[in-house]
């Protein structure tokens, strides 16, 4: 067993703080394999090794480090982490937060002298907002199957950079990303400490919460088509300018969702082909996001905004195409593994949350958790997200209790996955 490593988290923050950012919108943009995640990945595997943790880079571009040691098995194994991606210009603890609290977690594992009965992994997953390709949780996506191989070695980012050639340049072999079950099969528990993105923390007065929920949500990307024309010399009535039923879209986005009691609907990014100020566009792509505890709900609100969408493209003599980009179902945390963390940390709240995470996805395969540390600003994606330091401390703290129980008892216990679910 390694001897302990004087961190903290707060430390372990300020030492990453000028990694990755973004003179021009804030905050910090790191995007997955970018000179700044590289950074990032480097940072963790050296911290990693002050610790005496094994590191290994697996083949969907996951990284474990292992702390194992008196050479338990790697298999039902205790496994938390997260990402070091961000989105753009998006703050400094969505991802980085849990990975640091993990770190500091072993070690005051190692002061506490604990004695595990099993191995604990800590991760970092590549690509967890889609950022770069569109398709947020890529690599837990690729782990578990949920995603075909092919279709991620396909996409491109806006540089026209396929996964498949930055898998390249990283060192993976393309022909090998997709589900791993040799990787998948040694989680026993996995609980991920994240950031709150949102204030129920703050209006509950605690530092730390336990998750219950993720709801469901999915993106669409929604193409206009129209008429690319001269801004000066063509009349307005005999303009086919697809910028005006996006326009109009994106106003319906937001009535839409009001109508449909606890839904979130987004529009974040709107791109205008060719882009010239004195320029009628020919095409507009926009990109939607709606998110509704009821999966139902959210399928309707989808139709609504898809026939609002028709309807506006119609009255301007344009066309729109909507593609789905990604969707992924409600997430109910494991019952018996978020009982035994409320049991493990007294009085904390449970919360569920509208933002995705790689939790969500290995959920449908072996029992997952989630802590949430209190986020004052309440706000997210954005310079403005950010974590008090005796929260983060207090955070740490929380993780470390529940591993020290989950890595000292006889067994793991029962869990609610069915055989087909973990297969």
């Amino acid at each position: 067993m390694s001897a302990p490593v004087a961190a903290t988290v707060t430390s372990l923050m300020s030492a990453i703080a000028d990694v990755g950012t973004d003179p021009i919108r804030g905050g910090y943009s790191r995007p997955v394999y970018s000179t700044a995640e590289s950074s990032l990945r480097e940072w963790f595997l050296s911290e990693a090794a002050a610790r005496g943790l094994c590191a290994e880079t697996d083949r969907n571009g996951i990284i474990w480090a292992w702390w194992n040691p008196a050479d338990h098995p790697l298999e039902d194994a205790v496994v938390t982490g997260s990402h070091l991606d961000s989105v753009p210009g998006g703050g400094a603890f969505d991802g980085p937060l849990g990975v640091a609290s993990a770190l500091v977690a072993v070690d005051r594992l190692v002061a506490r002298g604990v004695r595990p009965r099993r191995a604990l992994a800590l991760t970092v997953f590549p690509e967890e907002e889609g950022s770069r390709f569109g398709r947020a949780c890529l690599g837990s996506l690729l782990l578990t199957g949920a995603m075909d191989p092919a279709v991620a070695a396909g996409l491109s980012d806006d540089d026209g950079v396929t996964f498949a050639e930055l898998c390249r340049s990283n060192g993976l072999e393309p022909a090998h990303l997709g589900r791993d079950d040799e990787a998948l099969g040694r989680i026993g528990r996995f609980v991920e400490l994240h950031v709150e993105q949102g204030r129920g923390l703050v209006d509950l007065d605690s530092p730390v919460a336990v998750a219950s929920s993720i709801i469901g949500h999915g993106r669409w990307r929604l193409t206009f088509t129209g008429q690319g024309n001269h801004a000066g010399t063509t009349l307005l009535a005999d303009r086919r300018d697809p910028m005006i039923p996006a326009a109009r879209t994106v106003l319906d986005v937001r009535r839409i969702a009001h109508v449909h009691r606890g839904a979130r609907a987004t529009v974040g990014r709107l791109v205008p082909t060719p882009g010239g100020t004195n320029v009628i566009a020919s095409r507009v792509d926009l990109w939607l996001d709606v998110r509704h505890p009821d999966d139902v709900v959210t399928e309707r609100i989808v139709y609504e905004i898809s026939e609002a969408a028709a309807s506006a493209a119609l009255r301007e003599g344009c066309g729109v195409s909507m593609v789905e980009e990604s969707l992924s179902a409600s997430v109910d945390f494991d019952p018996v593994l978020r009982d035994r963390l409320r049991a493990g940390l007294p009085g904390v709240p449970v919360l569920p949350t509208g933002a995705g995470h790689d939790a969500g996805v290995l959920a449908a395969h072996v029992p997952t958790a989630m802590l949430f540390v209190r986020n004052p600003s309440g706000v997210s994606h954005s310079p403005d997200e950010y974590v008090e330091d005796a929260d983060a401390e207090c955070g740490a703290e929380a993780l470390a209790d529940v591993l020290a129980d989950l890595l000292t008892t006889d067994t793991l216990g029962t869990d609610t996955l069915t055989t087909e679910a973990k297969e």
